[in-house]
C-alpha cells in the first residue's frame, strides 16, 4: 500500500509553541509600612529615630510638669481656699478742679479701704502707685506707703492729688467738662498699679501686678449746685 505524502507538513510535528516566560514581579515596598523604619511609642523612649524618639520624650516630660503643676494648685486652691481682695473708696473730697488754658487745677482727697478676707493668706504690698484720670489724661500721680496685710484684715490708706497740670482735651471732653461743670460732679478715674507678694504659711508667692480702676464721680466741696454727696465707691480688681 502506498504512502500518502502530505507536502503542506514541513519535516516532524513538534506540537503547539510555548509562550515566552512572563517576567517575575518586582515586590514594591512603601516606606514607612511593615517591619522597616521608625516604631515609636508614645509613653516609651523606644524608637529607631533618635529625632522622633527626643520629640517624644520632651513631649512626656512637658506634659507630665504641666499635671503635676496643675495638681499642686488644686491642691493649694483647696487647702487656703484664696477669696479677692477688695477696695473701696469710702470718702472723695474735691475743693478745686477747673481749667484755664488748657492748665487745669485741681485739689482731691481720697480714703480708701483694702480688705483681705482670706483666713489663710497675707499679702505684702511692696508698691502702690495710684494715678489720677479725667477723660484719658493723666493729671496726677502719687505713691502710697507700702505695708503688710495680714489675714482678715482691712487697712485704711489716704491719698492726695493737689496742684496743676497741663491737659489737652479735645472738643468732646471740653464739652463734657463743661457739663461736668454745671453740674457740679466730675467724673474721675483713679488707678492703681501694685506690686503685691501673698504668704501661704511659711512660703511666699512671687510678685504679682493687679491693677486696681476706680470710677468714681465726685461733686465740688464749694459747689453749692451739687445735689447729693459722694457715694463709696468699690474698685474693680484686675489681674495681669
Amino acid at each position: 500500500m502506498g504512502e500518502t505524502k502530505q507536502p503542506h507538513l514541513n519535516g516532524a510535528y513538534y506540537g503547539p509553541s510555548i509562550p515566552p516566560p512572563s517576567k517575575p514581579s518586582k515586590s514594591y515596598h512603601r516606606p514607612g509600612r511593615g517591619g522597616g523604619g521608625c516604631c515609636c511609642n508614645p509613653f516609651t523612649c523606644c524608637c529607631g529615630c533618635l529625632m522622633n524618639c527626643l520629640c517624644t520624650c520632651i513631649c512626656q516630660i512637658v506634659f507630665s510638669i504641666l499635671i503635676i503643676v496643675g495638681v499642686i494648685a488644686l491642691i493649694l486652691w483647696l487647702v487656703f481656699r484664696p477669696n479677692a481682695v477688695k477696695f473701696h473708696v469710702t470718702e472723695a473730697s474735691l475743693t478745686e478742679f477747673n481749667i484755664n488754658n488748657n492748665t487745669l487745677h485741681y485739689n482731691l482727697a481720697l480714703n480708701l479701704t483694702i480688705r483681705n478676707p482670706n483666713k489663710r493668706i497675707g499679702i505684702y504690698y511692696d508698691r502702690i502707685e495710684a494715678r489720677a484720670f479725667y477723660h484719658g489724661q493723666r493729671f496726677s500721680t502719687v505713691e502710697l506707703q507700702n505695708f503688710y496685710q495680714g489675714k482678715k484684715n482691712t487697712t485704711d490708706l489716704s491719698a492726695e492729688f493737689k496742684g496743676s497740670q497741663l491737659v489737652l482735651l479735645g472738643v468732646n471732653e471740653m464739652s463734657k467738662y463743661n457739663d461736668d461743670r454745671s453740674a457740679g460732679r466730675y467724673d474721675i478715674d483713679i488707678k492703681l498699679y501694685l506690686r503685691i507678694r501673698m504668704k501661704f504659711a511659711f512660703v511666699k508667692s512671687t510678685r504679682v501686678k493687679p491693677n486696681i480702676d476706680c470710677d468714681l464721680k465726685i461733686p465740688l466741696s464749694s459747689n453749692s449746685t451739687a445735689s447729693e454727696a459722694y457715694e463709696p465707691t468699690r474698685c474693680d480688681f484686675d489681674w495681669r
